[in-house]
């Protein structure tokens, strides 16, 4: 086991929930999210950059029912009531939010007019592939960690000052802002109530860590600012 610092790798988690667990987990990697998201919000190419995220968070949040209803049929087909009704709950609160985003869009006279990039089917389809071929389980790993990486509740009113924008261009943003950390005490519970093994536990650490990763590389995506040329610095 090696320590740096004052942090033990991997985190002992011995006789924790598994809400526990995987909330000790992200203790430890989760903050390269706040770095990397808080490059995203820098004065510079704000206006830009926003648009960016935008469109990059309608790939992602396109997908989130999709998802539920993947991972809810496959519930239904290995009987856990528990797990699916979470999943047929959270889907009610996640209906239209990819709407939101594009009408956010377009009050900036913007639209979506390219495919998502690969990092955000690189974040996504790997849930597709867990969900449909292992255990729908491994969704709450991936929820735990864009539920509890939400806006600060005061960044939609910040970002309206500084860029200009009309309020009403970050109402997705706002909304998940507010309800968010209510969504994400729901996954921690259910986590923490629901029965795993070894296996299912391990699985739904795996998510959490494999959606850190890639959630992280999105953001550095939408960091990235036009260099002269229409090239992207590095």
């Amino acid at each position: 086991m090696n320590t740096d610092q004052g942090l033990t790798w991997p985190p002992r988690t011995a006789g924790l929930t598994l809400g526990r667990e995987v909330r000790t987990l992200l203790d430890v990697v989760g903050p390269v999210l706040h770095v990397t998201a808080a490059a995203i919000w820098r004065p510079d190419g704000l206006r830009k950059r926003y648009l960016k995220y935008l469109s990059a968070m309608h790939g992602v949040i396109r997908a989130s029912v999709p998802l539920m209803e993947l991972a809810a049929s496959r519930c239904a087909d290995t009987g856990r009531k528990r797990l699916r009704e979470y999943f047929d709950e959270h889907i009610e609160e996640e209906q239209h939010h990819d709407e939101w985003l594009r009408e956010d869009l377009r009050l900036l006279g913007s639209d979506l007019d390219s495919a998502p990039s690969p990092t955000v089917a690189r974040l996504v389809g790997a849930q597709y592939y867990w969900v449909s071929h292992h255990d729908p389980v491994c969704l709450l790993g991936y929820i735990a960690v864009l539920e509890g990486n939400s806006p600060a509740p005061t960044l939609a009113g910040e970002l309206a000052a500084r860029t200009g924008f009309s309020s009403d261009a970050f109402r997705t943003l706002h909304h998940h802002a507010v309800v968010d950390t209510e969504h994400s005490r729901a996954v921690y519970d259910l986590l923490d109530e629901l029965p795993a093994t070894a296996g299912q536990r391990q699985a739904v650490r795996v998510s959490a860590l494999q959606t850190v990763a890639g959630l992280a590389d999105l953001f550095h995506e939408i960091a990235r600012e036009p260099a002269a040329g229409g090239k992207w610095t590095r």
